[in-house]
């Protein structure tokens, strides 16, 4: 009797080990031996225990049997997969694909999880205040965990200031970790580990950056904020010495030869990497040949070999405020594949026959040979247009009269027509900006995109309709119909203003955002209206299932025609190569998941590119504390308002706290913040004054505050200003970060 009783507790016991194995690793699978070895069974008749155990949890459903003979806990309904968004007061959202609605997560349930961990979350019962919340109980998947701070260090600890607005934590680090950074310093750092007991996560730093605010450090600090490299692992830019760009008469003899065509390139000024050349000349017939011709990338990077395994990693070049980061090596980019005038170059080209209406009449792809006649900067071109004199004048006004019609035939189709503004900086020698200025796209800019843009849409057209039904796997660059409720929600803001806009969604809606557009041409506000039509838009991404491109009004789309920036456009070249070769399609869910990592890694390239732009806009005004500035109101929020200055486009807050004047009330119907005493209003669009209150280099933040001319409000103003430029940076933190202890 006693020998039974001990035989049901060991049988009870065994099945709640077996079961806490599979609840601790809710993702993974285990065969019986794998089991065995977690809960140390080494014993024969104990291991066959555990096959009849994992049958009997099989039975009521707890876990399931894979077809190769391991076992994985069965998920219910209220346990999700999703990524961390953690906030800088602690507490996170889950954003997961099997849920709409993000779910909460306050920050004693996170259990230790960080910004851009794959976790799993078992939701709870009830929803609190409208939300859905839960609990993460394993972290699946932890990111690179990559932060950048300012390291301060103690006798015998230190501890890094994380700057990376979803890291709410001091970063821990031992002494004998310290990489040489010196106290104050700028330092990349991985956290490695956080015991359970411990009060912060545990980290090694990786680099030095250097002194906070100096431009090198800043730079680097902003590419290694958005996980991005600054430079090229040894290897990679050792292995790609041994292209020397010669080209063999064999290579050419299988290519289509343009060297004796007209050829030439129109590309920024400052710009090195060519990856685009336009060629052309009159046919016999009175029509125009145009050839669009692509660096040829994949001639030289070979699939799988060290530099396309780095590029793709990279997937794009970065542009920051003073510099490219380019997705290829500088020996390759700005080189070998760069189409440089009055050098032989191979490249991948689209050639059309257009008539004078710059209708296509016929098309051609392949590998040619080029050698560019002329290379020209936008501002060269330009003049050339202007002026109609120049170094291939005839030529440049041709393809300028072809190209408006090639623009005009899109937007009679629906296209968007967004032209904002480039953000440039004058740079000193040491990267501090001592000038803004702004660059608009003109005819010359408008030239180059229309044959790129007719390039891309006619190669997506050729494989999606032309190579076999059904269409093979292509990478395609798509673009969603606008949200309907952010459209309506544009729709009547513009209304407030006398206009309005067709709010369906269809091509109609485009026509109507063009003709908004163009009625505020001499608006102060345009760029308001502008911005607000742009985020009503979805983000264009790439993808190996089409749905046509919305803002381009085009069914078929891709990227063909910069390989050396983009590697889209790399697997773009090479499934287009294969096609016209009548090969097999390849598989749609190996290139669904390269379409999803490029549109990733585009999006962290102009995240990065948007910071360093803050980041300068910020040091320009830094020595302007205390001056007035007209301004519009970009954004109304509960907060305050968000204020774009009229001269520069600098943007920064008008906290509400700083509203003394009357107590304000946030009004989120009509974009407005209204003072419940004076119903004085402050609106989205509307003009105002500001005074520069703070410039915060290490947020990137700019502050402001309402100017009013009034004695008193003035005073108000000065001693604001006084006592806020009279803080440290210290001084200037929070009190809860003030009071707060560091200690494991």
């Amino acid at each position: 009797m006693e020998k039974d009783k001990k035989n049901i507790e060991r049988n009870d016991e065994l099945a709640e080990q077996i079961y806490g194995v599979f609840m601790q690793n809710p993702t993974k699978c285990f065969n019986y031996k794998q089991v065995c070895k977690q809960i140390d069974i080494s014993e024969s008749y104990e291991k066959q225990l555990v096959i009849t155990k994992l049958e009997d949890l099989c039975e009521s459903e707890i876990i399931s049997e894979m077809n190769d003979g391991k076992y994985k806990l069965k998920l219910k309904a209220n346990v999700l997969k999703g990524i961390v968004d953690l906030t800088q007061k602690g507490y996170a959202y889950i954003i997961s694909k099997d849920t709409k609605s993000d779910i909460f997560v306050a920050s004693h349930n996170l259990n230790h999880a960080l910004h851009g961990d794959e976790v799993l979350v078992q939701l709870f019962a009830q929803a609190r205040k409208n939300k859905i919340e839960g609990e993460i109980i394993e972290i699946t998947k932890p990111s690179d965990r990559i932060l950048v701070g300012v390291i301060e260090i103690s006798q015998g600890f230190a501890f890094v200031v994380s700057e990376t607005k979803n890291m709410p934590y001091d970063i821990y680090i031992p002494t004998n970790k310290l990489k040489g950074a010196k106290s104050g310093q700028k330092v990349t750092v991985k956290v490695v580990d956080w015991p359970e007991k411990a009060k912060n996560p545990i980290g090694n730093i990786i680099e030095v950056l250097g002194n906070p605010g100096e431009h090198e450090t800043e730079m680097h600090a902003i590419l290694a904020e958005f996980g991005l490299p600054y430079r090229y692992p040894e290897a990679v830019a050792k292995d790609a010495e041994k292209f020397t760009g010669e080209i063999t008469e064999e290579e050419i003899a299988k290519r289509r030869d343009f060297r004796k065509v007209t050829t030439f390139t129109i590309d920024p000024a400052d710009a090195k990497d060519f990856d685009d050349a336009l060629s052309i000349q009159k046919l016999g017939n009175g029509n125009w040949e145009i050839g669009v011709h692509i660096a040829d990338v994949t001639h030289y990077v070979q699939p799988g070999d060290i530099i396309d395994k780095e590029g793709f990693t990279r997937a794009t070049s970065v542009y920051l405020v003073d510099r490219c980061v380019p997705m290829l090596p500088e020996r390759l980019s700005n080189f070998v594949c760069s189409l440089r005038p009055n050098e032989e170059k191979l490249c991948y080209s689209a050639v059309f026959e257009l008539n004078d209406d710059a209708k296509v009449l016929n098309q051609w792809f392949g590998r040619t040979v080029i050698n560019s006649d002329k290379r020209f900067a936008y501002e060269d071109a330009q003049q050339v247009i202007e002026t109609k004199e120049g170094d291939l004048r005839d030529e440049i006004l041709t393809m300028d009269m072809l190209a408006k019609k090639l623009r005009a035939q899109r937007f009679s189709k629906g296209a968007v027509a967004f032209d904002k503004r480039e953000v440039k900086f004058n740079l000193d020698e040491k990267g501090k900006p001592v000038g803004i200025f702004f660059k608009d796209s003109k005819d010359s800019n408008k030239l180059i995109e229309e044959f790129m843009l007719l390039a891309n849409q006619k190669v997506a057209e050729f494989v999606a309709l032309h190579t076999g039904k059904p269409a093979k796997t292509f990478v395609y660059r798509i673009h969603d119909k606008p949200n309907d409720e952010k459209l309506k929600t544009f729709g009547t803001f513009v209304k407030k203003f006398g206009f309005s806009i067709d709010t369906t969604g269809s091509q109609g809606t485009a026509k109507s955002i063009n003709e908004l557009l163009i009625e505020m041409k001499d608006h102060p506000e345009r760029n308001i209206f502008e911005t607000l039509a742009v985020r009503c838009m979805a983000k264009a991404v790439y993808s190996t299932f089409n749905i046509g491109h919305y803002g381009l009004a085009f069914k078929h789309y891709t990227h063909f025609t910069s390989p050396i920036r983009r590697y889209p456009d790399m697997m773009v070249h090479r499934l287009l190569d294969r096609y016209l070769q009548d090969k097999k399609s390849v598989s749609e869910d190996e290139f669904e998941e390269n379409c999803e990592h490029s549109s990733q890694m585009e999006q962290l390239a102009a995240n990065a590119e948007r910071a360093s732009i803050k980041y300068k806009q910020v040091e320009y005004l830094v020595e302007r504390v205390g001056e007035v500035f007209d301004a519009v109101i970009s954004g109304v929020t509960e907060w305050g308002l968000y204020v774009e200055l009229t001269e520069n486009y600098c943007e920064g807050m008008v906290s509400v706290r700083d509203l003394v004047d009357d107590f304000y009330t946030f009004d989120e119907k009509n974009y407005r913040m209204i003072g419940d005493r004076t119903k004085k209003e402050y609106r989205l669009g509307g003009q105002v004054k500001v005074q520069l209150a703070k410039a915060n280099l290490s947020k990137k933040q700019l502050d402001f505050i309402i100017f009013d001319e009034n004695a008193k409000t003035g005073v108000q103003n000065a001693r604001y200003i006084a006592k806020t430029a009279e803080r440290s940076p210290q001084q200037n933190r929070s009190k809860k970060d003030k009071g707060k202890k560091r200690r494991r």
